[in-house]
């Protein structure tokens, strides 16, 4: 029994009825038959206390419990549990970019869903709940959830996509190419749900693999585990056109950063004989040539731009002086 006062965490609960969903009001209101899907918040303490006494495995209690929040599955007792993670969504915003923990515990015909935070998945499948969805089993609930996250997911991978095809178009048009920096952003989040992914998709290929997963749920694991890795490969493919991208960048500036050494050295090379001239006549010597007249500097100044332009001419000759 709760303490009193103390209530569970209820966000929200569902029982599917053949006559569609029915809302629930709290964790102890009558079963009125079918599947029922609890979601509680862990930051009530309640849901804390209901979750010790509820009528799941140890295990899978203290899976819903933990605070760690690593993508894995348990399976004690024909229930299976899972910490999978997700973006979570502020009131404001739907992507936050943040990533946070959802746990499931797939029980027959109890569902329990716990988060610390709100979730984007979550919302989705109420909204979907909302509008008349029913929901036979528990693998129909694990398709929808999942489903959830992997549509936020590619919603995300679209958009970002969408701004690589956006950079790649001004580099190639010379209209405000991109620079590495811009470029940071897109890299981090694009490395963020490939973690996210690749975690998800070890869980569920552990689920295949292990023969303790209830027949039921074997297809629909199956089928998820697939379309995580299908959508795994196609952040990976914006991945590889991002390194491309940023290779294409790195040769440009260095393209750049040769053409500016180009540019001084030709420079250097052309003031030297000028610098040279200008040095011998500056010596307090005697017998230097020059010294007396009125003609004199002209003469000094005409020597040098004359250095400077044999310079100028043999470079070309050379082949040095690029058109």
């Amino acid at each position: 029994m709760l303490p009193s006062g103390v209530r569970p965490g209820l966000i929200w609960g569902y029982d599917f009825t053949p006559h569609g969903p029915v809302e629930v009001a709290r964790c102890d209101a009558p079963h009125t038959g079918g599947l029922r899907w609890l979601h509680l918040s862990l930051s009530d303490n309640g849901t804390r206390h209901w979750i010790e006494q509820a009528p799941l495995p140890p295990a899978i209690r203290d899976m819903l419990l933990s605070r760690d929040t690593y993508q894995s599955a348990v399976i004690e007792g024909g229930v299976v549990g899972c910490v999978l993670q997700d973006f979570e969504q502020d009131f404001d915003k739907e992507d936050s970019g943040r990533i946070g923990a959802l746990r499931i515990a797939l029980a027959g015909d109890l569902i329990v869903t716990t988060r610390p935070r709100p979730l984007r998945s979550l919302d989705i499948a109420r909204q979907r709940i909302a509008r008349g969805l029913h929901l036979a089993s528990s693998a129909a609930v694990l398709d929808l959830v999942v489903g959830a996250i992997a549509e936020s997911i590619g919603r995300i991978g679209r958009t970002l996509g969408s701004d690589m095809e956006q950079a790649e178009d001004a580099l190639l048009d010379d209209r405000r190419p991109p620079t590495s920096r811009d470029l940071i952003g897109i890299r981090r989040r694009l490395a963020q749900i490939h973690r996210l992914l690749g975690g998800m998709w070890d869980v569920f290929k552990r689920l295949e693999e292990d023969e303790e997963l209830p027949e039921p749920l074997r297809p629909t694991v199956e089928k998820l585990s697939q379309r995580l890795q299908s959508l795994d490969g196609d952040i990976l493919g914006v991945i590889a056109q991002l390194r491309l991208l940023r290779e294409e960048l790195d040769i440009r500036e260095a393209q750049r950063t040769n053409q500016n050494l180009y540019i001084l050295s030709i420079m250097t090379a052309l003031m030297l004989p000028a610098t040279f001239v200008t040095g011998l006549f500056g010596m307090n010597t005697g017998g230097m040539p020059l010294q007396t007249g009125l003609s004199g500097t002209f003469f000094a100044t005409m020597l040098a731009a004359g250095a400077a332009l044999a310079t100028y001419m043999l470079l070309r000759y050379l082949g040095f002086m690029r058109r």
